[in-house]
């Protein structure tokens, strides 16, 4: 097993090995009254820790699993999320097959037109989705929190913008700032927001907002 190579002053891992999440976090604990400098909050990636089989069938138990294992791999609190759209008419799939849904993992382009395709007749008053994101704390002494995020909105028929990612481009968000009377027509779709409009109303922004009180007071308690 490879060994893994911590930084002295890590204090929390980021169950993650894309480097960009690491700002969003940050700020995120900032707000929440946790000023965490370089080298306190790290990722997975940097420490070469593994990333785990996700096997579970929710959102909050994939998430689990992840912070779980970076966790008891860095000895470290460990945060993780996992996120994906719900369809209302679909059950709430693609749920946490969304990034596979077409068969290849990461595919946005085929999941995108295959999810399209497969609500081709739904009428619009039944097109109601929400990107869902469940966040996760894992700390060595046992503690396990999750709390969840959702960003809701209408399935466009076809795409719409350039920003984002994944289904962006097709999800009409509820919440969209500029429109906030809610006239029809003045909604966009989550990849027409600017990334500083999506961050304030994303999923995955209320879901760890909502955990960043309980990672203060967990990171509080082990300094003590």
């Amino acid at each position: 097993m490879t060994s893994l190579i911590v930084p002295p002053a890590a204090r929390i891992v980021l169950a993650t090995h894309n480097a960009k999440k690491v700002p969003e976090l940050r700020a995120i604990l900032g707000e929440a009254g946790l000023d965490l400098p370089d080298g306190e909050l790290v990722t997975s990636g940097e420490v070469g820790a593994p990333e785990p089989v996700e096997g579970g069938v929710t959102f909050a138990e994939n998430a689990l699993i992840k912070a779980r294992a970076v966790c008891a791999a860095t000895g470290l609190p460990a945060v993780a999320d996992d996120s994906g759209l719900a369809v209302d008419v679909l059950g709430g799939a693609p749920g946490i097959f969304s990034a596979r849904w077409a068969g290849k993992h990461g595919d946005d382009l085929a999941n995108l037109e295959l999810l399209l395709g497969q609500l081709g007749d739904v009428r619009a008053e039944h097109r109601q989705a929400g990107f869902v994101c469940a966040a996760a704390l894992v700390t060595p002494e046992g503690r396990e929190e999750v709390r969840l995020g959702e960003m809701r909105g209408v399935l466009a028929t076809a795409p719409r913008g350039t920003n984002g990612f994944g289904y962006d481009p097709i999800l009409v968000v509820d919440e969209d700032p500029r429109s906030a009377d809610g006239a029809d027509g003045a909604r966009r779709t989550a990849a027409e927001l600017s990334p500083e409009e999506k961050n304030a109303i994303s999923h995955r922004g209320k879901a760890f907002r909502a955990l960043a009180p309980v990672v203060v007071a967990a990171l509080g308690s082990a300094a003590v």
